[in-house]
């Protein structure tokens, strides 16, 4: 399923196979993951699940049903999926590789379910949960169960009334759990079927819109999860809080949640994660309450039966210092002496190791594998080696074996060859520093041309993330991949301005009541570096782009000096105003980057608001924007396209009425790709140049 194309453009880079991460049977003989494929010649995606047997270095195809999805192993092998049936319904399927058995339906479902997690108990029984909406009754909601209405009202009393592209309802998410059990060859739900976690409580999970398995794990003795505090409005608070349920049997109704203390850190819970017996759980919390971004701190209890007993890891008496970065993932080391955990640092997320107790963690984790951005890594067999997944620029999917003692890797499997398949190298890849605004050196992430010529110049192409809390990263990105536009001939330079991650908290804090202060200023810096350091990059033809708080920043620029610097700019799904902030849907982001709510921090929003400078906008602009967004609604988009038009700016404006914060239908992102390179090729002379770009030094 190896794409080979002689230039990456839009259509190769969303036609080519997109493979999850992967996951080893029980052995660590075989690894479990999914594909899939869009074809812009049917305009239809096409989904496989497929096992890679190690030792053999082999792909064998398991399902090829376009509405199978979410595998997972309940035995050696053998799998569970979940397929999606009329009205709503799910099938619950499961299936043996390596041979032509034919797959089994365990359970038929009205109502849809997702991200499952089982556990073994025993020889033949297997705990399984599963996520799925869920109506204020404690039922699983079914679609066609709803009563028809003949009006289209929509009626609200208190706050949240719409969540990143969807308007509220009262179904709202919870988990799910059962009992799988061997009867003569065939698997069967075993009765009542699935109980419902959390009936009973006010307690949702997963955390919408973007939670999933990574906010719950299972084990032989219970369930544990994350859930937003029900007491206070998640329209303004960011608190998380883990539970534990206790679980003698499967098929019996749960005990009550237990909550887990954790002190004076109050903010989101974060990846929660049993060892192999279910008696110790490893997870992680911020502080603030109301910062997604805040440090988060890593935790363990040693024994689930004594939930009073959490302990932090690099605990500091005044709560600053000990390990400034952000751990995502967690994976206990076959012995359990050591957890591995994923954490970015500067523009990589990288694999880390430390000792699983607190009191023997005396030093700060050390780096295990850094390869591209790693997004999981699991335990093969009996260990210790570790089957990694990542990704880089160049790279849409890699396995590799670690051996994390001795830090030898072995090249399991890419599904692009190491970026060749695309035309890509990792020479395109580079990296700058440069001094920025606060006394401290920054850094840039570089993509040039996989045919690049140093004595050549190429047009700048200046990313700007959005987030803001957030950093570009040696990542493969369907939405914004630098190799597309290198591949056009620019030169592409991705900052990680003050507000970024991965680079210690006091960084990413710095953005806080200071959008356009620090994070401009580092800006106009990394460009000025590039202007007298840089020979091969071509300031006079560079473009700017950005998206979410990049789209802020576009604006700003626009109004600022450093507008005047390039011959044009692409904002998409930005902020116009400030003043604004209080249309999105998650309150408490502009209560902490503004501090405080508008009546009461009006001078703070109105210092960094964009539109009270656009008497300064001259640069040519594209303003991209789509209908469902709800985190920076259209109003944003069309009240700068108004503005552009008014003072005769050459402007364009591409909506998309059924996409929501991110383009990510492939028919709409084959446009919006060739509606951005249009725009900037015109203004930066590549298309004069019939795509090559450059010009002699």
């Amino acid at each position: 399923m190896t794409v080979h194309a002689a230039r990456f453009t839009p259509e190769v880079l969303l036609s080519a196979p997109r493979r999850s991460s992967g996951v080893p049977n029980s052995t660590g003989e075989l690894v479990l993951y999914t594909v899939s494929v869009y074809s812009f010649e049917t305009h239809s995606k096409s989904c496989q699940i497929r096992v890679l047997n190690i030792k053999e270095g082999t792909s064998h195809l398991v399902s090829e049903d376009s509405g199978a999805s979410d595998p997972v192993w309940i035995g050696e092998k053998e799998l569970l999926y979940l397929k999606g049936g009329d009205n709503g319904c799910t099938m619950i399927m499961t299936r043996r590789v390596l041979d032509k058995s034919e797959p089994q339906m365990i359970h038929y479902l009205a109502g849809s379910v997702s991200s499952p997690k089982t556990k073994v108990l025993s020889n033949g029984k297997v705990a399984i949960c599963f996520a799925g909406l869920t109506t204020p009754k404690g039922d699983l909601y079914w679609p066609p169960g709803d009563q028809e209405s003949h009006d289209s009202a929509r009626i609200y009393t208190s706050l949240f009334v719409r969540h990143w592209d969807t308007w509220k309802t009262a179904n709202e998410n919870s988990l799910w759990y059962g009992q799988l059990t061997k009867i003569d060859g065939k698997w069967t739900l075993e009765s009542p079927g699935l109980t419902n976690l959390l009936a009973g409580t006010d307690l949702k999970s997963p955390v919408p819109p973007f939670g999933g398995a990574g906010d719950f794990d299972i084990s032989t003795q219970g369930i544990c999860f994350v859930a937003k505090d029900p007491k206070i409005n998640p329209a303004r608070y960011t608190k998380t809080d883990l539970y534990y349920v206790p679980i003698k049997s499967f098929v019996e109704k749960p005990a009550a949640a237990q909550i887990i203390e954790t002190g004076n850190l109050q903010g989101y819970s974060v990846a929660p994660t049993f060892n192999k017996d279910g008696k110790k759980l490893a997870f992680a919390r911020m502080k603030n309450i109301q910062y997604e971004a805040d440090k988060a701190r890593l935790l363990i209890i040693p024994d689930v039966n004594d939930l009073s007993k959490v302990h932090e890891f690099y605990e500091t008496s005044d709560g600053e210092g000990g390990w400034d970065l952000k751990p995502d993932w967690i994976v206990w080391s076959h012995d359990e002496r050591e957890l591995y955990v994923g954490a970015e640092k500067h523009g990589r997320v990288a694999l880390w190791k430390l000792p699983s107790s607190p009191a023997e963690a005396k030093e700060l984790p050390t780096l295990v594998h850094e390869q591209g951005s790693i997004s999981d890594a699991k335990l093969l067999g009996a260990g210790p080696a570790l089957l990694v997944s990542s990704k880089s620029r160049v790279e849409s999917s890699l396995y590799t074996v670690l051996d994390p003692t001795s830090k030898s890797v072995i090249d399991l499997s890419s599904s692009s060859k190491n970026g060749k398949s695309f035309g890509l190298n990792d020479s395109m890849k580079d990296d700058i520093w440069y001094r920025g605004s606060m006394g401290y050196d920054v850094h840039a992430l570089v993509t040039k041309p996989s045919n690049f010529d140093p004595s050549k110049k190429y047009p700048l192409a200046f990313f700007i993330h959005g987030g803001p809390q957030s950093a570009w990263t040696d990542d493969w990105n369907t939405r914004w991949n630098p190799a597309i536009f290198a591949e056009q001939g620019y030169v592409v330079v991705a900052p990680n301005p003050a507000g970024s991650t991965g680079y210690g908290q006091k960084h990413t804090d710095a953005i806080a009541c200071n959008w356009g202060g620090n994070p401009y200023e580092d800006l106009v810096l990394c460009f000025e570096h590039l202007e007298k350091n840089v020979d091969f990059v071509d300031t006079s033809r560079a473009v700017a782009l950005g998206a979410s708080y990049g789209g802020y920043m576009i604006n700003w620029i626009q109004g600022h000096p450093l507008g005047r610097k390039f011959k044009a700019l692409v904002c998409h799904d930005g902020v116009f105003s400030t003043q604004n902030q209080w249309s999105t849907e998650e309150l408490f982001f502009p209560e902490h980057d503004f501090g405080g709510p508008l009546w009461e921090s009006r001078d703070i929003y109105a210092k960094w608001d964009p539109s009270l400078h656009c008497h300064n906008w001259e640069t040519p602009m594209l303003v991209l924007h789509n209908e469902l967004d709800y985190r920076l609604p259209i109003s944003e988009g069309l009240a700068m396209f108004n503005v552009l038009q008014a003072r005769k700016i050459p402007s364009k404006l591409v909506v998309f009425p059924d996409e929501n914060h991110w383009t990510i239908k492939p028919e709409n992102s084959v446009v919006w790709h060739r509606e951005v390179l249009g725009f900037i090729n015109k203004y930066s002379g590549i298309s004069d140049s019939k795509g090559a770009g450059v010009r002699q030094a």
